[in-house]
């Protein structure tokens, strides 16, 4: 293991005193393992709180910021959060109209943050809501959609209502547009390498030097098949095949995309993506509106990238569009 680091045990309390010390305008750690706004909660205005493991900036802490999120529990690399963190980063961005929970489909996140909603509700009275991710189209069938795995669709489930609460609406359209933004999500991810968890010192998985494994999830869970590299096209072909065919698309539709790197792919690599899938998009005639090509939502170092569709209505594309502002991102 070659990494920047002191003690492993260390490393997820170092990372977090460090990304506060660098960004003081946008975040504050009012307690161990909860990164909030740096100005707290915004009196009258919904809070929308996430929660994960280390191991993905910008996902999760990354996106607490203005028209996005207003609290999030962080737990060490690739875990959960515990439930008394995820009940102190709600109590953090309660403004007084409730709270939206708004997280990834992984079941320590979902139990703790069951757990930790019914904590807030009774010692402090605070009404919170609940919209789960699950946009990875090969983790499971269509037809078994409740059980896939939330990926980077989470970024456009963050900004989406993140830009609602911002309007001053209550908590129940909030949860209402995050649900619809989660529901119009779709995303695959691909992995040529490997990542390392510094409290096990070893990779996650192995694979061979030429090999790549298409559906692979952003903790390495396993994917629906591994074989010999194939060309970028030959990738964005399968990649974009498969979200079109869970969520068929047609002309004159508007949609976003984002392309994100896992870690370690460079921006390069990803441009070179983008443009067959935008080329696959044009030949049916839909308009790509604010694409995103970058890293979003990533799994340490890890090698590969993971494709994102969320198809829009206006009141998507509205709320995509509005300001925001975090360390990672600004609109």
């Amino acid at each position: 293991m070659k990494k920047i680091l002191n003690n492993p045990a260390d490393y997820v309390d170092e990372m977090l005193e460090g990304m506060v010390a660098a960004h003081p305008e946008y975040y504050a750690q009012p307690v161990p393992r909860v990164i909030a706004r740096a100005a707290g909660a915004t009196k009258g205005k919904v809070g929308i709180v996430t929660g994960g493991g280390s191991g993905h900036l910008p996902v999760f802490t990354g996106y607490v910021g203005k028209g996005l999120l207003d609290a999030c529990a962080i737990g060490n690399v690739f875990a959960s959060p515990s439930a008394e963190q995820m009940a102190e980063a709600i109590r953090a961005a309660d403004g007084g109209a409730g709270v939206l929970r708004l997280y990834g489909n992984y079941g320590g996140d979902v139990m703790n943050f069951d757990m930790a909603g019914e904590m807030v509700e009774m010692e402090n009275d605070i009404r919170t809501t609940t919209v789960v991710l699950a946009d990875d189209v090969v983790s499971a069938p269509k037809e078994e959609a409740v059980k896939r795995r939330g990926v980077a669709g989470m970024v456009y489930a963050f900004k989406i209502a993140g830009a609602h609460a911002e309007t001053g609406a209550d908590l129940d359209d909030v949860t209402r547009v995050a649900q619809k933004a989660a529901d119009a999500c779709r995303s695959i991810g691909m992995a040529l390498t490997p990542c390392t968890i510094p409290q096990a010192g070893k990779p996650t998985f192995e694979i061979g030097e030429s090999e790549m494994e298409m559906g692979m999830g952003i903790h390495g869970e396993p994917g629906i098949w591994r074989a010999e590299i194939r060309p970028a096209d030959a990738i964005a072909d399968e990649m974009v095949g498969r979200l079109l065919e869970d969520q068929p698309v047609v002309k004159d539709d508007r949609i976003s995309i984002l392309v994100n790197s896992l870690g370690a792919t460079p921006v390069e690599e990803l441009y070179i993506l983008y443009r067959h899938a935008k080329k696959l998009l044009d030949r049916i005639g839909v308009e790509i509106v604010m694409p995103l090509v970058g890293r979003y939502a990533t799994s340490m170092e890890m090698t590969g990238a993971t494709i994102t569709i969320i198809k829009l209505d206006d009141e998507l594309e509205r709320l995509l569009q509005a300001p925001a502002e975090c360390a990672f991102w600004r609109v």
